[in-house]
């Protein structure tokens, strides 16, 4: 692979950015550009380097995470903030997602799934930990939307269509929906296509943005 996804790394401990690192730079797509200490940090950075991806820790003294990142995707909305941390809460993880991030991993994650994580977002998906993705799906597929005269729009989707849903919201690829589901790539667009088009969504972010700014998914449990 040719192009390199730039990487930026926003976390106040050093061990932390030290290990990312080392892991991230034996990638043969990816090349650290730039580190910061502090969300006010992170944002000055962001504008100075323009990075692909940004891996944002949401503990961080004085600016945290998550107001951090709503600055950087009003600033630099090309640039995909993927939080990292130790956090796992239903409230953490979508206040991250509401302030523009594009996917959200957990420290204690495997090394291989936070580099798929990585790819997955500097391609413009969004990459939801299993954990939380199951949760988010099961809501999203349960409620129908609060919009005035609109229709709810999850009931008019096949079962198959719902299972695309729930795999793309995952941050599946095409080819890997398919093997999970014995049909064609090509078959899988088709649906991804009708489904969104039913939806009036355009790609794996909307499906999220979406699913919040219609209060699909409550913050509180």
């Amino acid at each position: 692979m040719t192009d390199q996804i730039r990487l930026l790394l926003a976390d106040d401990h050093a061990v932390v950015r030290s290990g990312l690192r080392m892991l991230l730079e034996a990638q043969p797509d990816m090349t650290i550009i730039g580190e910061a200490e502090t969300g006010q940090e992170a944002i000055r950075r962001v504008a100075e380097l323009s990075p692909d991806v940004v891996l944002m820790d949401i503990e961080m003294p004085g600016m945290n995470g998550i107001e951090a990142t709503r600055r950087i995707k009003a600033s630099a909305p090309a640039a995909a903030v993927l939080a990292l941390t130790m956090y796992e809460d239903d409230q953490y993880f979508f206040e991250m997602l509401r302030a523009g991030a594009s996917g959200y991993v957990p420290k204690r994650a495997a090394p291989d799934e936070l580099v798929s994580a990585i790819r997955a977002v500097s391609r413009g998906e969004v990459f939801l930990y299993p954990s939380l993705a199951g949760r988010l799906v099961q809501d999203y597929l349960r409620r129908g939307p609060t919009g005035e005269g609109e229709p709810p729009d999850d009931e008019t989707l096949t079962p198959r269509e719902q299972e695309v849903l729930t795999h793309i919201a995952e941050g599946l690829s095409n080819n890997e929906i398919a093997d999970r589901l014995v049909i064609s790539a090509k078959t899988v667009d088709r649906h991804r296509e009708n489904m969104m088009r039913k939806l009036n969504l355009h790609n794996r972010v909307d499906l999220v943005k979406y699913a919040l700014r219609k209060g699909l998914i409550g913050l509180e449990e």
